[in-house]
C-alpha cells in the first residue's frame, strides 16, 4: 500500500470561537481559507470554511471535523468545485504531523471522479504560516491485489 499526494491546503484562518466548560466537553470552531496547490488540483479555500473542534474534559480526547469547499482548475485545465469533510483526531504521539484525518470528497470534475470513491488520508502539518493540510489517496500495487 502506498499513499500518494493529491494535493495540499494551505490554511488561512480567520476567526476562532469558543465555548469553554469546566464540566464537560470544550469546542472550538475556526473558520478559514486559503489556497490548494498540487499536482491534480489548483485553487482556493471558498469562505465558508469551518473546522469543529471538541476536547475532552482531561483533554484525554481532541477530535476535529472540518468541512470546506475549493474552487480551481483540474490537472486538465477545466474548472471546477470540490467539498471536502475532513474527519478525525489530534494525536500527540504523532512525530510527523499534528493530526490525521479520514477526508470524504465530492467533486464534479470528472478528470478527478477516482476521489469520490478512492480511499483518503489527511495530514495536518504545522508550516511558518499556520497549517497545511494534505490529502493523499491510498493507492496498491498490483501485487497487493
Amino acid at each position: 500500500m502506498e499513499l500518494e499526494e493529491v494535493f495540499t491546503v494551505h490554511v488561512k484562518i480567520l476567526e476562532t470561537f469558543e465555548l469553554r466548560n469546566s464540566e464537560d466537553d470544550s469546542v472550538v470552531m475556526i473558520t478559514f481559507t486559503g489556497d490548494v496547490t498540487g499536482k491534480y488540483f489548483e485553487g482556493i479555500v471558498l469562505n465558508g470554511g469551518v473546522d469543529t473542534q471538541v476536547i475532552g474534559k482531561g483533554g484525554d480526547r481532541h477530535s476535529l471535523s472540518a468541512r470546506y469547499m475549493l474552487q480551481g482548475e483540474d490537472f486538465t485545465g477545466q474548472s471546477c468545485e470540490i467539498y471536502i469533510e475532513n474527519n478525525g483526531n489530534i494525536n500527540k504521539k504523532l512525530k510527523s504531523s499534528l493530526f490525521r484525518t479520514s477526508p470524504t470528497i465530492i467533486t464534479n470534475s470528472t478528470a478527478l471522479s477516482f476521489l469520490n470513491s478512492d480511499i483518503l488520508v489527511g495530514e495536518g502539518k504545522a508550516t511558518d504560516t499556520g497549517l497545511d493540510i494534505i490529502i493523499y489517496r491510498v493507492s496498491t500495487s498490483e501485487e497487493e491485489c
